[in-house]
């Protein structure tokens, strides 16, 4: 009885987010990409593809729900393992001073079966190795201390104080840990181009290994973000390299906010 009014709750929830036929704008996927993204390999037209690390909430806390929003789940959202879809629109060499560059775009989100078509543009990008160390508590375990409860460090530097536990930027709880992730507001870094949480979308994020403030680029010395997707053309995300190739393994980390 209990799993049948669990799918049941599953299905509600997924037919609301259906009826919305969009995804809210400001929403951020987080997602690890599934495809290898070389300027030596890739052709423009060629799908690439990413997953969804987390469940990602639609709809603002109800009153009294705080950070605690995962474990009174209410309303719309997108689950952990949903496809996101895109394609490369160019691929092209050193000219004119610049390295070469890669031009992507994501644009659809699948899951239960269903498409949306979803614009957006690229927050956060972190290196596979970047991800990794994400995971491993900051400190060594011992015998007796299960390996969940440890603290890590997000991607930008907040803690995450175990599984269950606060997440802290400074001295400032920013969120709390939910399963897959974490449930945070987004902030702005003060000198990056990111802005933080936009009027009428102050709902917890889901970020997974991200921490709250994370803009830019993690783990990628030799790579610079030159269009973000932000302005027009608007969803292009071109990356180029400062060195002879742009190479982004699968298994790396994005932060794609809705637009």
């Amino acid at each position: 009885m209990r799993s049948r009014s669990l799918l049941t709750f599953l299905l509600l929830c997924s037919t609301t987010l259906f009826a919305q036929e969009a995804i809210p704008t400001g929403a951020v996927l987080p997602v690890q990409l599934r495809s290898n993204l070389d300027s030596l390999k890739n052709k423009p037209g060629q799908t690439i593809t990413a997953r969804i690390m987390q469940d990602v909430p639609l709809s603002a806390p109800q009153q009294g729900q705080g950070w605690r929003l995962l474990e009174t789940p209410s309303g719309p959202r997108i689950p952990a393992g949903a496809k996101v879809i895109g394609h490369i629109i160019d691929v092209a060499p050193s000219r004119g001073g610049m390295g070469p560059s890669i031009t992507l775009r994501f644009d659809a989100v699948s899951f239960h079966g269903h498409t949306i078509l979803v614009t957006t543009n690229l927050r956060a990008l972190a290196s596979m190795m970047e991800v990794e160390d994400a995971q491993v508590p900051s400190i060594g375990t011992d015998r007796g201390t299960p390996w969940a409860w440890m603290n890590t460090i997000q991607i930008g530097g907040e803690a995450v104080y175990g599984q269950g536990g606060e997440v802290t930027h400074g001295s400032q709880v920013v969120g709390h840990y939910a399963p897959g992730g974490v449930l945070v507001r987004l902030s702005e870094k003060p000198g990056s181009s990111c802005r933080g949480a936009v009027a009428g979308n102050d709902r917890l994020q889901a970020l997974w290994l991200f921490s709250s403030d994370a803009c830019g680029l993690y783990g990628f010395r030799d790579l610079k973000i030159a269009h973000a997707g932000r302005t027009a053309p608007l969803g292009q995300i071109t990356l180029v390299s400062r060195s002879g190739r742009v190479h982004i393994s699968a298994g790396s980390g994005l932060l794609l906010r809705v637009q």
